[in-house]
């Protein structure tokens, strides 16, 4: 699957958890989709990205280390259904967007932590999701710089590759 129809199932599921256990499962799943659209930009990105992408990717890591997503069973990791990332910049959006929600739940899960290690896991993982994102925001200033210089360079851009786009701030069409 493609990484925007993973942001969206990701973003979908997110929106759906109730309980803390799910909300820190979907939170988990996020941040594996982060480490593995990180891992993917590293190898076969952009060259301007592959450093941050490697720092993303990083990131995730510990943003998934420091949960422990308490599912009974075999939970299927989404992101393992990774097949391509499409247009860097429009995927990035997502994830950035993706991102930024991730903190919002965690904040929801530690505020109503009754157990001071939860609370403290949660704010790890509300520190890895922040940097990440900060990854992310640094990666799209770079596609942006590389877009200007290539216009001012006289290089004609195919806006019309872009693929479908998941607007900051817009719920996902679950």
């Amino acid at each position: 699957m493609d990484a925007m129809r993973l942001i969206e199932a990701s973003r979908c599921a997110l929106a759906r958890s109730q309980e803390p256990a799910a909300i820190v499962a979907e939170v988990w799943q996020s941040q594996a989709l982060a480490q593995a659209i990180g891992s993917r930009l590293a190898v076969a990105g952009p060259p301007e990205l592959r450093g941050e992408a490697l720092g993303l990717s990083e990131l995730s890591g510990r943003g998934c280390a420091v949960l422990e997503p308490r599912q009974s069973g075999t939970q299927e990791i989404r992101a393992a259904g990774l097949t391509g990332i499409g247009d860097a910049h429009d995927t990035l959006l997502g994830l950035g967007t993706l991102l930024g929600e991730v903190g919002i739940a965690l904040v929801t899960v530690a505020m109503g932590a009754e157990d001071e290690g939860v609370y403290w896991q949660c704010m790890e993982a509300i520190d890895a999701a922040d940097e990440s994102r900060d990854r992310v925001l640094e990666m799209l200033r770079r596609l942006a710089t590389r877009e200007r210089k290539a216009e001012s360079d006289g290089a004609a851009m195919d806006q019309g590759s872009r693929g479908h786009r998941v607007p900051e701030g817009k719920s996902p069409s679950c």
